[in-house]
């Protein structure tokens, strides 16, 4: 069963769009899939199959300026102009939702790059209504978010928060390519896999090749301080366990050192977190035909273990 649901969002402008996957048995568990910058949830359908045939329900949602939420309100890569908190708070809405519908369940996230970023804000906020918590291509200490937020600051305050300089999208992103060669889509570091950066760069859906204001990316920026060292971590119910994924060849985790920091702020903290990291592999993980299927079941093994 599928369900299509909306509502508004933190931002108090855009309606957000989302799906709630129900398996034809009886359901196990709720898990919220959380989608990164530039692209939208239905990417995930391998996933979402496999959590479904898992047992699980399963919600996502297009993020405002992304997606299906972006086109309907004609909002791309405008997030609105009330914090770095929307996403997250969007987040929680959606779980509220679900939960309606399908009470006394357990409740996971699994938040992948910047959907990692927003499930550890919503971690530290609203964890103690979860039962676990996937990050997969997370970063720890973003390479040149901090100078770039004073740049965008910047902009913002002297009235060009609605503009969209590509020059600032390039400082915070544009090195990510650097370990792979000939770069022509500019989306390589996502997959080694030339389908996937095909398929990727020509989804209508996807947001990654339209601009995004100047606001948009200093709430990114702000994003990643709050939820950067042990300071966050001790924001996170220390009962709330934590499976933590990625690629070793992944820039946004500083292929595996930002993907361990994460680990270690959250371990130093005393919280019980498992990493994994596959050798060999860029971003989007769950995206290599090779080794997707282990992906999802260890997700769902981390899920399973947790409800008995």
């Amino acid at each position: 069963m599928l369900h299509e649901v909306n509502f508004l969002s933190y931002n108090e402008r855009d309606t957000v769009f989302g799906w709630i996957y129900v398996p034809a048995a009886e359901p196990k568990g709720i898990v919220q899939i959380i989608h990164g910058y530039g692209e939208h949830s239905r990417r995930y359908l391998h996933m979402i199959s496999a959590f479904v045939d898992a047992g699980f329900i399963v919600a996502a949602d297009d993020h405002v300026g992304h997606g299906k939420t972006a086109m309907e309100n004609d909002t791309w890569g405008d997030w609105g102009d009330k914090g770095c908190h929307t996403m997250m708070e969007d987040e929680h809405r959606l779980t509220e939702i679900v939960c309606e519908k399908y009470p006394g369940l357990p409740c996971f996230l699994f938040g992948h790059s910047m959907g990692s970023f927003i499930a550890r804000d919503y971690a530290a906020k609203y964890g103690d209504g979860l039962t676990g918590v996937t990050i997969c291509g997370t970063a720890g200490v973003f390479r040149g978010a901090s100078e770039a937020a004073k740049e965008l600051k910047e902009a913002v305050d002297a009235g060009h928060g609605n503009e969209s300089d590509p020059a600032f999208t390039g400082r915070l992103m544009g090195w990510m390519g650097e370990r792979c060669g000939e770069v022509t889509l500019g989306n390589e570091w996502i997959c080694s896999d030339p389908y996937v950066q095909k398929d990727h760069a020509e989804d209508p859906f996807d947001a990654f090749t339209k601009p995004t204001l100047n606001r948009s990316l200093y709430y990114f920026t702000q994003m990643m301080e709050v939820i950067t060292g042990p300071e966050w971590a001790e924001k996170v119910p220390k009962a709330l366990p934590f499976y933590n994924i990625g690629g070793d060849q992944d820039p946004v985790g500083e292929y595996g050192r930002g993907i361990y920091e994460v680990s270690n702020w959250l371990y130093d903290t005393g919280h019980s977190v498992k990493t994994k990291v596959y050798a060999g592999y860029r971003h989007e993980i769950h995206n290599y035909t090779d080794i997707r299927n282990d992906v999802e079941q260890g997700i769902i093994d981390f899920m399973n273990s947790l409800i008995g």
